[in-house]
C-alpha cells in the first residue's frame, strides 16, 4: 500500500511531503521511503497563520479564509507526493496545520487543525486521512503526541532504554524501555521560542544554523525564569504547544527582568533551555541513546549543547542512521498513522496520551464513490415507508 504522508508543525514554516510503501510480513510492518520533500510556505501565509495563532484575536472569516488556502498548499503537497510514490497512491494523510490545542488543567478539552481535506482529495483524487487527534481526545487523551506510535515500532525496547526526540516547534519525547509501557509527551519549547527571538531581533523566520546563538552567552537570570515554568513539572501525560509558549510569553519573562538583554544571550539563553529540559527528561528516564529528528537537528549548536549534556550517560544520533531521514520523520510517522487507520488499527498511545482506550484516528474524505461496497444506481425518487 502507498501512502501520502504530509506535516506542517507548530513552526508552520511550510510542509513535509513524503510517500511510503507499507507491506505487512506477519507481524511485521515494512516500510519503504519514496522519497520526500519540503515546500515552504510564502511570507505572506506564514504571516496569515501567525495573525490567527493565540494570543492575537480572531475572526471566523479569518478562519474560514486560512482554512481553504491551507487547504490549497496541501493539495499541492500532495500532488508532490503523489510524484513521490511514482504517478499512483491509496491514500493521503494530510493532519493540517494546528492553530489551536485547548488546554484546562493539564486535560485537553479540544483541538483544532485547519486545511480542508476535500480540497486535498478533489486535487489528488484519493482518500484523505485529517482530523487525527480528535478522537484521542474524545477518548480522555491529550491528542498528542502522536509520533510515539512509529517510535514504539521503530525502536526495540529489548535494546535497553532509548528516547525518540522530535525537535519542531515544541519538543516531545518517546521512550521506550524493556517490560515498560510506551512513554512520551511534550517536554517544551524547541524552535517554538528561538524562532519567536529571531523575528524580535532579527527580523528573521529563524537563527540560522544557531550561529548567533553560538556568538551569545547565557543570561543567568532569564534562564532561571523561563526555567521556573510550572509546566516543566507537570506529570505525563501533557502536551503543549504555541498556545503557551509564543512571543508575548517570551516578551513577558524579558519585561520581567527589567534590564534588556542583548539578542545574541537570547538566543543563546533559549538554545540552552531547550537543551537543558529535553537532557533533564532524557536524564530522568535513564536512556542510553537519543535518536533525534525534526528541524532542530540543523541547528548545529542545539546539536552540541544536547550532545555535551549526554556525554557519559546517553549517546545522540539522528533517525537518518535507522534509514528514515530527520527532517521527514514526523510525515513518515503520519504516513504509517494512515496504514493503521486504513485497517481499522488504533494509532494512538494510551500509556502516552492518556486515553481511557486506544483510538483509531482520523476522519476520512473520499475521493469518489466507496469501493468497499457495491455502488447501487443513482436514486431517482425518494418514498417514506411508514
Amino acid at each position: 500500500m502507498r501512502i501520502v504522508g504530509l506535516m506542517s508543525g507548530t513552526s508552520y514554516d511550510g510542509v513535509d511531503v513524503v510517500a511510503a510503501e507499507f507491506t505487512a510480513d506477519g507481524d511485521t510492518l515494512r516500510l519503504r521511503p519514496l522519497g520526500h520533500r519540503e515546500l515552504a510556505y510564502p511570507d505572506d501565509l506564514r504571516a496569515e497563520i501567525g495573525a490567527l495563532l493565540p494570543p492575537a484575536a480572531t475572526t471566523i472569516e479569518a478562519v474560514c479564509r486560512l482554512d481553504n488556502r491551507l487547504g490549497e498548499v496541501f493539495a499541492e503537497a500532495a500532488a508532490a507526493g503523489v510524484e513521490l510514490a511514482g504517478g499512483t497512491a491509496d491514500a493521503v494523510v494530510s493532519p493540517g496545520q494546528t492553530v489551536f490545542h485547548w488546554v484546562e488543567d493539564g486535560r485537553v478539552r479540544g483541538t483544532l487543525q485547519l486545511g480542508v481535506p476535500a480540497r486535498v482529495a478533489a486535487r489528488v483524487g484519493v482518500p484523505v486521512l485529517h482530523d487525527l487527534r480528535s478522537a484521542d481526545v474524545a477518548a480522555g487523551g491529550q491528542g498528542a503526541p502522536l509520533v510515539p506510535a512509529f517510535d514504539a515500532l521503530l525502536l526495540d525496547p529489548e535494546a535497553g532504554a532509548r528516547a525518540a526526540l522530535n525537535l519542531g516547534g515544541i519538543a516531545n519525547l518517546t521512550v521506550v524501555a524493556p517490560g515498560a509501557p510506551v512513554l512520551g509527551y511534550d517536554v517544551g519549547p524547541a524552535n517554538a521560542l528561538l524562532d519567536a527571538a529571531a523575528r524580535r531581533f532579527l527580523d528573521r523566520p529563524c537563527d540560522v544554523d544557531g550561529a548567533r546563538a553560538a556568538a551569545g552567552r547565557v543570561h543567568a537570570a532569564l534562564l532561571a525564569r523561563l526555567l521556573a515554568e510550572p509546566y516543566y513539572a507537570a506529570p505525563p501525560p501533557k502536551s503543549t504547544g504555541k498556545e503557551l509558549f509564543h512571543g508575548g510569553y517570551l516578551d513577558a519573562a524579558l519585561a520581567a527582568l527589567g534590564e534588556p538583554v542583548a539578542a545574541d544571550d537570547v538566543l543563546a539563553t533559549l538554545t540552552e533551555l531547550t537543551a537543558r529540559t529535553v537532557a533533564g527528561a532524557c536524564d530522568r528516564h535513564r536512556v542510553t541513546e537519543v535518536v533525534a529528528a525534526g528541524g532542530g537537528v540543523r541547528n548545529p549548536t542545539l546539536r552540541a549543547r544536547l550532545a555535551a549534556l549526554g556525554a557519559g550517560r546517553w549517546r545522540l544520533r539522528t533517525t537518518d542512521e535507522l534509514g528514515v531521514p530527520a527532517q521527514a520523520k514526523e510525515a513518515y510517522a503520519f504516513a504509517l498513522l494512515g496504514w493503521l487507520s486504513w485497517h481499522g488499527l488504533p494509532g494512538a498511545v494510551p500509556s502516552v496520551t492518556g486515553a481511557s482506550r486506544a483510538a483509531v484516528l482520523g476522519s476520512w474524505t473520499p475521493a469518489g464513490p466507496s469501493v468497499a461496497a457495491p455502488r447501487p444506481p443513482a436514486p431517482r425518487r425518494l418514498v417514506v415507508d411508514a
